[in-house]
């Protein structure tokens, strides 16, 4: 089964629908145009229900197969929100607002969940229903989480969800997915190392923070190389060192550290937080200073469910033949949310040869777009199947 002959007749339009949402940008929850205009194309497909607000500024929509009997309820969902980066792709449809811009393609997973939607309501060739969920603030705002905790899983029964996004360097519609770990767990922390501070020709009457923190930092290396299983995944990046001190003469008092940790197990995670402040506490009391750590969890580790990840990727094969494995990605991603929820599973569409996501160049490749409007499709209607 090819990709449906309906999204190759409404391509054009979903391209509009991405084009206007790529120049309009709007970042974590801001997202008041975005939401305004999927309530409003929601409303014009005859969804029947739907609701703002959910996490927010989420928006939620329902779509009843001609039977219902079946009594089984899907979730899809599409983030919608863009990044804090300057466009520079040079496009016509740019971004209009300085600093702002859908880096990262979710203009073209909101325009693919419509455009299934618009599909959905005009056929509604399944039994049972269908919620499409459109979620703000998937760039480190935790929007998912936020649906979630405003009770979306329980108010529209949902039994299983799930999730797209687009990747580039794979083939054009092409797809790939992986059971079980999926996605990162994205932790941050912030280290405050305290010492006392003095003229740099003087260094035996200081406690030097400088030679505290670099020794803190080469350690911190020994997490991954020494404190975890190798053929465990963990990744201690330190990406922000900050003195209280700008002057050539002087050893600060005090300097601040920060950085991320990715994890693809709770026991890389409880690991990570627990040697962070074990080595860098006795760094600081080795020179005679002190250590104010603050070690932040972030997104969970995004697991896909082994008999929702094969139904996904058997879907995929019945649209273009094949569904390749995917890689492991320390990245984070906050559909993980909803998989704590409900089983569900994730899956990567290529894009083609284009920019990478979170890069000034990147575009969303619209010739991407049947291939992934009909995978949503499917999912629902093999799901539910109506005879």
């Amino acid at each position: 089964m090819p990709t449906k002959n309906r999204f190759a007749e409404l391509q054009n339009e979903i391209t509009e629908w991405r084009r206007d949402l790529h120049e309009n940008p709007e970042i974590l929850f801001e997202t008041h145009r975005t939401s305004a205009i999927v309530a409003d194309k929601l409303k014009e497909f005859g969804c029947d229900e739907i609701v703002t607000g959910i996490g927010r500024t989420g928006v939620v929509g329902v779509i009843k197969g001609n039977k219902t009997g079946s009594g089984k309820v899907i979730g899809l969902r599409a983030d919608m929100d863009a990044l804090p980066i300057h466009e520079q792709t040079g496009l016509d449809y740019a971004s209009k607002t300085p600093g702002a811009m859908h880096a990262c393609g979710h203009d073209g997973h909101t325009a693919m969940l419509l455009g299934a939607a618009k599909y959905l309501s005009e056929t509604r060739n399944f039994d049972g229903t269908v919620v499409v969920i459109f979620q703000p603030a998937e760039e480190g705002g935790g929007g998912g989480r936020e649906m979630c905790e405003d009770g979306m899983m329980d108010r529209w029964g949902i039994q299983e969800v799930y999730g797209m996004h687009n990747w580039p360097g794979r083939p054009l519609g092409s797809f790939a997915i992986r059971p079980g770990a999926f996605f990162a767990a994205t932790d941050t922390y912030e280290i405050v190392f305290e010492g006392r501070g003095g003229h740099a020709a003087k260094p035996q009457e200081v406690i030097d923070t400088n030679v505290m923190t670099a020794t803190a930092v080469t350690t911190l290396q020994s997490i991954a190389s020494r404190n975890a299983d190798p053929v465990d995944q963990i990744v201690v990046s330190v990406t922000s060192m900050e003195s209280s001190s700008k002057a050539f003469n002087v050893i600060p008092q005090r300097v601040t550290i920060r950085g991320t940790v990715r994890t693809m197990s709770k026991e890389m995670r409880d690991l990570a937080e627990k040697r962070i402040n074990e080595i860098c506490n006795g760094v600081a009391a080795t020179f005679g200073g002190t250590a104010d750590v603050n070690y932040m969890r972030g997104y969970p580790v995004m697991v896909n469910h082994d008999e929702q990840t094969q139904f996904a990727a058997d879907v995929a094969k019945s649209i273009t033949g094949q569904c390749d494995e995917a890689p492991l990605v320390m990245g984070g991603e906050d559909f993980a949310f909803m998989l704590e929820e409900r089983p569900g599973a994730y899956i990567l569409v290529g894009n083609g040869d284009t920019a990478a996501v979170h890069h000034p160049e990147y575009n969303f490749n619209d010739e991407a777009i049947p291939a992934g409007c009909s995978w949503w499709a499917e999912i629902v209607e093999q799901r539910m199947p109506a005879a």
